[in-house]
């Protein structure tokens, strides 16, 4: 009789950031005000987009994207991660397992794409202003938005499906507080399978990341070679005013995902790998309104005059 068959995992438990019960009240209440941050910051950029016509403007209009693909990503973890600081068992099921990665691996892939297509948008502005209305009209913007969306919702189904043909049995501790791709494979039974699926999700996993990043690093190599040949301070200055920000989003949001999934796995330590999943799954959303309110005059003077109309009445 096959033991494996009896033991057949249909339950997680997930280890969490911590099993001090007054740590766990500290992280509740840092990730809670982190995730309402994030919540208040992202749905203020939509609200002042949607109705400031001076940010309706296809640069404004992937942002609007980013702050929506924030708030889905952080709500796909956050409450999560929240009911389990304060649970005695941080039990999820095979079912909520399969989902919550579905979704995350969607919404992340997702966002690399969406970040090439926000370098692209940059390129072109800056090295082909006179086409730019043209080439970025509104409704080349709505077809290109919804087609990174859907090609991350379908570009993961294939790698979720390749991560979950491995067995599970016995060990069902999940060293995260949330269930991620490398954790997964580190507790299934199959060690030969699981040698084979480690490769073959270390490739998508570079495809997916690498041309999205060779794809932002030719943009901006073209792009800092076009404001270079401007000759206006001012001028240059604003430019690179404008893509200063979405540089400083790429290099949080890469660098650590390209440390959870590029890296040899040997050279990880479960600490190193919740550092990486709270950086790009809570800290990025955070940070990602401050960073374009705090350099964007554009985002700044649509806030004053929202607040000032508001105050008025």
């Amino acid at each position: 009789m096959d033991l494996r068959n009896e033991t057949v995992v249909t339950e997680f438990i997930l280890i969490g950031l911590s099993s001090n019960p007054k740590t766990q009240v500290i992280l509740f209440v840092i990730f809670l005000l982190g995730y309402l941050i994030i919540l208040t910051g992202n749905i203020l950029i939509i609200g002042l987009i949607l109705t400031d016509t001076n940010l309706q403007t296809p640069m404004y209009f992937f942002l609007l994207n980013l702050s929506f693909l924030d708030i889905c990503f952080s709500t796909t973890t956050v409450p999560r991660m929240l009911r389990d600081l304060m649970s005695v068992k941080k039990i999820i099921t095979y079912a909520e397992c399969a989902t919550q990665l579905y979704i995350c691996l969607s919404l992340g892939e997702i966002e690399c794409i969406l970040l090439a297509v926000m370098a692209y948008n940059r390129y072109v502005a800056i090295c082909y202003p006179l086409h730019y209305t043209t080439i970025m009209s509104r409704m080349a913007c709505v077809r290109i938005a919804v087609s990174t969306w859907i090609c991350g919702f379908l570009l993961s189904i294939s790698h979720v499906a390749v991560v979950l043909s491995v067995g599970f049995c016995g060990n069902n501790e999940i060293n995260d507080f949330l269930c991620e791709v490398p954790e997964l494979l580190s507790i299934s039974c199959e060690n030969d399978n699981t040698i084979f699926i480690e490769g073959i999700t270390y490739v998508v996993g570079v495809i997916v990341l690498m041309i999205p990043v060779t794809f932002i690093v030719v943009s901006y190599i073209k792009i800092i070679s076009s404001i270079l040949k401007i000759t206006s301070l001012a001028g240059r200055s604003k430019a690179f005013s404008t893509c200063g920000s979405h540089i400083t989003v790429v290099i949080m949001f890469y660098g650590s995902v390209m440390t959870a999934y590029m890296k040899p796995r040997s050279s990880l330590t479960p600490e190193t790998d919740k550092v990486n999943t709270v950086f790009y799954c809570v800290a990025t959303p955070m940070f990602n309104p401050i960073i374009y309110t705090l350099r964007n005059n554009d985002v700044k003077s649509a806030f004053l005059k929202f607040r000032n109309r508001h105050s008025s009445c």
